[in-house]
């Protein structure tokens, strides 16, 4: 999980919580992190990471097994062309059978697939060149919503 970390925070622009004991996120999100693009450094607002790394089931998304020691999870926003490609399925109806729990193999979120999300438990070998790519997307694709929420937000307005 570090080296993905060490990865995401390489790009340009690129801001990555890691919530610890103290700080002031709630304790279900220490240990995890959550990617964004924000080139100021600030945690963006009404704004949703382009990819998390969770360590431990939460209620209602159990299905990857999480809690076992050294298991972690990558979750990744893709666009539809690149979740039909990963998966063979549509975005909307990834509801083929599926093990969640499968280490180093590239799924449909076990709960966010039919929101274009995909997910890899313990990313080795065989996932690592696609890992890598999907995150540069991720954040490039995060990049250019936050370049035209900031240009919609000069437009003057006619009240």
């Amino acid at each position: 999980m570090e080296q993905i970390i060490a990865v995401v925070r390489g790009f340009d622009g690129a801001l990555v919580l890691v919530p610890e004991p103290g700080g002031d996120f709630p304790e279900s999100a220490w240990g995890d992190a959550f990617c964004y693009y924000a080139p100021d450094g600030q945690l963006p607002r009404n704004v949703q990471p382009y990819a998390t790394a969770v360590t431990r089931n939460r209620p209602g998304d159990t299905a990857s097994d999480l809690d076992p020691p050294n298991r972690w999870r990558l979750n990744i926003r893709v666009d539809r062309a690149v979740f039909e490609e990963l998966t063979g399925e549509e975005r909307r109806d990834p509801g083929r059978p599926r093990d969640h729990a499968a280490t180093d193999l590239v799924v449909p979120h076990p709960v966010y697939g039919a929101l274009g999300w995909i997910s890899v438990v313990n990313p080795g070998a065989r996932t690592r060149s696609t890992v890598l790519r999907l995150l540069q997307d991720a954040h490039d694709a995060a990049r250019v919503r936050s370049e035209r929420r900031r240009r919609q937000e000069r437009l003057p307005r006619d009240d």
